[in-house]
């Protein structure tokens, strides 16, 4: 859907480096109305709020359990009412808590987005496949609260995402979206770089209709033009 302007202020709270920043550019373009929001799909350090028109401020941060409530019914509630994800049965507080404790452990990152305490968002990279030659590439997710879209906040997320997963090993992001009906998914990451490489036609079954699943990834740092550091797996 088209955003017509962002009223929400951004902290991001995470380590970003204050120069070159692919989020002030992001914000830019926020202020500008020129967001695609998407509706699907180490110790933290205030940087300060990135500027906006007006409104409360919405604190991009890492993810705790103490979220892990409200991320489950954010969730759930895309589980039962979309076909963003395929998943049928809406997974419980116990089963978030492990898959957020798998994140961690890979050494990715989990965020959230929180205004006036409230978990409005959330974001996180997995491993793509668990074979080892797939190590270096990984998948996103994102997911908004139910009536937050078009406020900026699924492309707050992911930049901030990117940012931390460019810090580390991988080099290559993919995102998986479900249906390509779901164009404000597609142009969120359009729009972050992304370039779609194809598309798996009558993938999924939900809700009485075939889905398709359109792939779209975007280099992470150096990409493909150098090879990794093995040294540090």
């Amino acid at each position: 859907m088209n955003h017509k302007g962002c009223s929400e202020q951004f902290t991001i709270a995470t380590a970003f480096p204050e120069s070159g920043g692919l989020v002030r550019g992001i914000i830019q373009s926020i202020l500008k109305g020129k967001i695609m929001e998407n509706s699907m799909t180490g110790s933290a350090a205030t940087q300060g709020a990135l500027p906006a028109d007006s409104g409360p401020a919405c604190m991009i941060r890492d993810a705790t359990p103490d979220d892990i409530a409200q991320i489950q019914q954010i969730y759930a509630h895309h589980v039962l009412s979309s076909t963003a994800t395929f998943e049928v049965t809406p997974p419980t507080a116990a089963e978030m808590t492990e898959r957020l404790q798998k994140v961690h452990d890979a050494g990715l990152p989990w965020l959230v987005a929180e205004r006036d305490g409230r978990v409005v968002g959330y974001c996180y990279a997995s491993p793509y496949r668990p074979r080892p030659a797939y190590r270096y590439t990984i998948e996103d997710s994102v997911y908004l609260a139910d009536g937050e879209s078009g406020k900026g906040i699924g492309r707050a997320l992911l930049t901030a995402l990117i940012e931390r997963c460019e810090k580390g090993p991988w080099r290559q992001m993919i995102a998986v979206i479900a249906g390509t009906q779901n164009q404000s998914s597609i142009a969120l990451h359009r729009n972050l770089g992304f370039a779609h490489v194809g598309t798996q036609p009558d993938t999924g079954y939900k809700f009485g209709q075939w889905i398709d699943v359109v792939f779209m990834q975007r280099a992470l740092g150096p990409g493909g033009t150098t090879p990794p550091d093995e040294s540090a797996d």
